[in-house]
């Protein structure tokens, strides 16, 4: 079978359509931007995490590929869209020759990442949901009027800045923020973001580590 790389992916026209599709999908509905620059972020710093500590260069490209596909299923429904993206990268890269093990891998890392029904359970799943769940950013944000914000848009709006680091040596992989609290408390990004930081727990003990969460210097879990 033929060896894929996340170059082979990115190149990909049909995954480029489907992550297409599905952000201009989103938009409509009006969530925050879930384009290919997204999956992109999510892939790299996926790949960071276990590069950081110590994976061997195969499961980080595992994790690259899971990190830019991991949102397919947008384009055909939000709802349920980790399940339905996950079939879809078994059809995709089973058509391209990956490895059956591989895609298996793939495929669970992309079933297991929405908050609502998903879990990590391996490196490359903790990896994808640590990466996907730590984007949080102003400019992920479509709506142009503050005064329509929605909760989500106003807690991505308010973040100045993000910075997610890998302390091996600690343990520790933590989330610093930067938020304006004209726009966003810390209490109200804690409330808004729960689930997903409770994800990221669950994920960083995974690989051995600890999740903290820090916003303007304050420690938050």
């Amino acid at each position: 079978m033929a060896k894929i790389t996340y170059k082979d992916i990115k190149k990909s026209k049909e995954i480029n359509a489907y992550l297409e599709r599905g952000n201009a999908t989103l938009g409509v509905l009006g969530y925050t931007d879930h384009s290919a620059a997204h999956t992109a972020k999510v892939a790299d710093t996926a790949a960071r995490i276990l590069e950081r500590l110590g994976y061997d260069a195969h499961t980080v490209e595992l994790a690259r590929i899971a990190g830019y596909m991991h949102d397919i299923g947008n384009c055909v429904n939000r709802n349920d869209h980790a399940h339905s993206g996950a079939l879809l990268a078994s059809r995709i890269l089973t058509g391209m020759g990956m490895e059956f093990d591989d895609v298996a891998l793939i495929m669970n890392a992309i079933g297991m990442h929405d908050e609502h029904t998903g879990v990590a359970v391996d490196p490359i799943s903790a990896a994808l949901i640590l990466a996907d769940k730590t984007d949080v950013r102003r400019n992920r944000v479509r709506n142009t009027n503050p005064a329509s914000f929605d909760k989500h848009d106003r807690v991505n709006y308010a973040v100045i800045s993000a910075s997610l680091n890998i302390q091996k040596e600690k343990k520790v992989i933590k989330l610093e923020l930067q938020l304006d609290e004209k726009i966003c408390s810390m209490m109200d990004y804690f409330e808004i973001f729960l689930q997903r930081m409770l994800m990221c727990r669950r994920a960083a003990s995974v690989l051995g580590m600890t999740f903290k969460l820090s916003a303007n210097g304050n420690k938050i879990c």
